[in-house]
């Protein structure tokens, strides 16, 4: 029994929807969530500044005395989940090798899709982790890099029409190449759902980083005899890096529920 929260970071918002992933199969355990929007988005930088981000975030959640940490971004953890693992004596969960595994598996023509940032498509990782769980699978990649902003304007942007001509301009030629699935790459992503299913055919399989990635937290705490005292109610704290005004009504609209005690934090000092 491990009483002590998990910890969840991301550049954003995106990673709420890690958290509320964790939150639906982990009803008792606590959560410390970090999103770092005042320096998002990520998947546009360059791989030493997010390693040095992923150090920050790192540092400023073991400070909340956790007992796992969740890197709830796909950027981060292509580029710095090594070098975490190696630093920190502390179980970590990333949320590549989650989605590669389920499109994998769930891909019946052998034509995944996987759309994230440019960063994330660019550094090969959901190509490496594919093909090492199927080499036979043929990967179509494509970078959306304007997905995550509108992600993080707010819900009235998720569904509209200009986020629709976006997704059309990046999804249309992933739609020709004949993919039966698609991993959403981004844990932003999930938040535009609704908009991509629109452009890609109903047949289509849409995969949520966010939804495997949970379902290996709750295995990791399974399996480390983790588990908090069902006897405790649990305690969620919400930390952002820019406007709290901005980030508990978008946070509320993510989880379902009204979030009135983020706190902002001064990342740089980490």
């Amino acid at each position: 029994m491990d009483n002590r929260p998990i910890g969840v970071f991301d550049s954003g918002l995106g990673g709420l929807t890690v958290l509320k992933e964790i939150i639906n199969l982990l009803p008792g355990e606590s959560a410390v969530y970090f999103g770092d929007s005042g320096r998002a988005p990520y998947g546009t930088k360059s791989k030493e500044t997010v390693v040095k981000y992923t150090f920050q975030n790192m540092r400023f959640l073991l400070n909340h005395d956790i007992k796992m940490v969740v890197i709830a971004c796909n950027t981060m953890s292509a580029y710095s989940f090594r070098q975490v693992v190696k630093s920190f004596d502390i179980p970590i969960v990333e949320v590549i090798q989650p989605g590669a595994v389920t499109g994998a598996r769930e891909t019946k023509n052998k034509k995944l899709g996987i759309i994230g940032t440019p960063a994330t498509i660019s550094s090969g990782a959901y190509d490496m982790a594919v093909n090492g769980i199927d080499s036979s699978i043929e990967i179509f990649s494509k970078a959306c890099p304007l997905f995550v902003p509108l992600a993080e304007e707010g819900r009235e942007w998720w569904e509209n029409d200009i986020t629709l001509r976006i997704a059309e301009e990046y999804l249309i030629p992933l739609k020709q190449s004949g993919v039966d699935t698609l991993v959403l790459g981004c844990t932003h992503y999930p938040l535009l759902q609704n908009t991509i299913s629109r452009v890609m055919d109903k047949g289509v399989k849409l995969v949520s980083s966010a939804l495997e990635t949970a379902k290996v937290v709750k295995n990791t705490v399974t399996d480390n005899n983790m588990q908090r005292n069902v006897q405790l109610k649990p305690v969620y704290r919400y930390y952002t890096s820019d406007s709290v005004e901005k980030f508990e009504p978008l946070c509320s609209a993510i989880l379902g529920t009204e979030i009135t005690s983020a706190e902002r934090v001064d990342i740089e000092k980490y």
